[in-house]
């Protein structure tokens, strides 16, 4: 049996010299404004991940009000989401993020950040996929303001959760 998650995250930039999406690092001269590091492309696969298999979302497993999440490194967020679909008995057919920002251009840094997730979700790349969008100078992304991302997780559960 098959389940779909989605997820979104949204993150205002703030001043700084680069973010990190996907696991990656981008040069930028502006960072994101995060308890943690910020990685809307992570933190969006989280919560399409944990919902595909009724968890919960991000804020109930690394709740942003726990100092042990200050600064970390969102593919930890990632292998423990990783961890909770083999624990529900779950197994992870793919996994589609677009990143809405209007600069700067992702498509150098897509490929990277496609191999660090199947590695961290423990598939094959053709099952990550990640895409980049603007929104034409609309709105608070248009004008710079800040970054989004979202991801949809389809996931076969087989007869697990339903036993």
């Amino acid at each position: 049996m098959l389940r779909t998650g989605i997820g979104v995250d949204v993150h205002a930039f703030t001043d700084g010299d680069g973010m990190v999406l996907g696991g990656v690092q981008v040069p930028y001269q502006r960072s994101i404004s995060s308890h943690s590091d910020g990685d809307v492309v992570i933190h969006a696969i989280v919560d399409a991940l944990l919902g595909a298999v009724g968890a919960g979302d991000m804020g109930t497993h690394f709740p942003s009000s726990d100092p042990q999440w200050k600064d970390a490194d969102s593919r930890l967020f990632l292998r423990e989401a990783r961890n909770i679909l083999k624990q529900a008995g779950a197994t992870l057919n793919n996994v589609d993020c677009t990143v809405i920002l209007q600069e700067p251009p992702l498509a150098p840094y897509i490929p990277e950040m496609r191999k660090l997730l199947a590695a961290d979700l423990e598939v094959d790349l053709s099952q990550v996929s990640i895409k980049a969008t603007t929104t034409d100078h609309l709105g608070f992304i248009g004008r710079g303001e800040g970054i989004a991302a979202m991801a949809v997780a389809t996931v076969d559960v087989g007869k697990a959760l339903h036993s």
